[in-house]
This record gives C-alpha cells, sequence and structure tokens, in this order.
C-alpha cells in the first residue's frame, strides 16, 4: 500500500532538510513520510521529534509489553504506517517477530501470556472512542507492573493514539519498513 499525502510532500530544502534526511537515512533507511507531512510546519516537526527522543528514554516498562500496546492501539486506529513503522522497530529492538506480527490478532492467537494480552486489552480499551477502560483493568495492571509501568504504559498509548490519528488523518499509510522483516504482519482475522 503507498501513501496518499493529503498535504503536498514537503521538500526537505535546507541546512534543516539535509540534517532531517542524513538523520533518517542512517536511523530507518529512509526518510519517513510523516517527517514530509511534518516538515511544513518545523517548530510543530521540531516539537514532535524532541517530543518522541525524550518518550525513547523511558524504560518503566518491559519493551516488549510497550511495543504489543502501541501497536494494538495502532490496529484499533487502522494506521497500516504505524504497525508498518512498529513491527521494523521491534526487529530493529530485537523483539521476537513471530510473535509481534500475531499483535493485530492477538485474541484468536495462543502466543501471548495473559499478562500480554491483559496490556492490549488495555491498550484497546484506551483508544476506544470514548475509552472504555475499567478501574479492575488499571487495578490488575497496577498489580503486576508497579505504578511507574502503569503510567508509562498509559502514557505511551495515549502517545501512539496522537501518532496513529495524524498519520492516519494525513493519509499516510504502510511505507514498506516492514517488508525488511522475516515475517510478515498479520492480519486481523475479520480484515
Amino acid at each position: 500500500m503507498t501513501s496518499r499525502f493529503r498535504v503536498p510532500k514537503a521538500e526537505l530544502s535546507g541546512g534543516y532538510g539535509a540534517a532531517l534526511r542524513t538523520i533518517a537515512k542512517r536511523m530507518w533507511g529512509e526518510v519517513p513520510d510523516n517527517a514530509y507531512v511534518l516538515f511544513h510546519n518545523k517548530p510543530v516537526m521540531r516539537a514532535t521529534f524532541s517530543h518522541e527522543q525524550k518518550v525513547a528514554r523511558w524504560k518503566q516498562l518491559d519493551p516488549d509489553l510497550k511495543t504489543y500496546a502501541v501497536m494494538a492501539s495502532a490496529g484499533v486506529i487502522g494506521c497500516s504506517w504505524c504497525l508498518d513503522f512498529g513491527y521494523f522497530m521491534a526487529r530493529e529492538d530485537g523483539l521476537d517477530l513471530a510473535k509481534v506480527r500475531e499483535v493485530p490478532r492477538w485474541r484468536e492467537s495462543a502466543v501471548f501470556t495473559d499478562l500480554e494480552r491483559e496490556v492490549m486489552e488495555y491498550a484497546e480499551a484506551m483508544t476506544a472512542t470514548p475509552p472504555t477502560v475499567t478501574d479492575e483493568m488499571v487495578a490488575r495492571l497496577d498489580q503486576q507492573l508497579g505504578h511507574a509501568a502503569v503510567v508509562e504504559l498509559t502514557m505511551m498509548v495515549a502517545i501512539e493514539n496522537e501518532r496513529s490519528r495524524f498519520n492516519s488523518a494525513m493519509g499516510l499509510a504502510s511505507q514498506g519498513y516492514s517488508d525488511v522483516c522475516e515475517l510478515p504482519l498479520a492480519l486481523p482475522s475479520d480484515a
């Protein structure tokens, strides 16, 4: 699937554009489509990239759980770009891709632990409009993960909602990042 930019793809011009291209190619092999959109408003782009750098330093939540939550949220929103990029990042981070690929159909898959299922259920409940999070969900996760990890989990899902809604609204679709992975991303059984 190719992206359909709803605003014109910005030309990454000047010194800032050159730096962005260099950094993006070093980190991800190519410039992400959302960077072309964000480049239209450099203050928004700089704030977004700065925030993402800070988010990347959070370490209270297990990285596998973080990935499952983020991808479950992106799946609810239907952001194929986010799922594609998330799968690629999971590969880069050394996660079990056979398991990560099952996130879009976690309810039908037998590969997840009870805790992993609870995390994805929570991510989906947070992402629903309106949210359907219950006191019981939070209490179970808090008991198993601790306060700091539950706060991080909740913020990660909120951030993924921001990412996925932005990318979807701007017409971005799978960019092919997951093409370098050994296994294709599984589709939900109702897809």
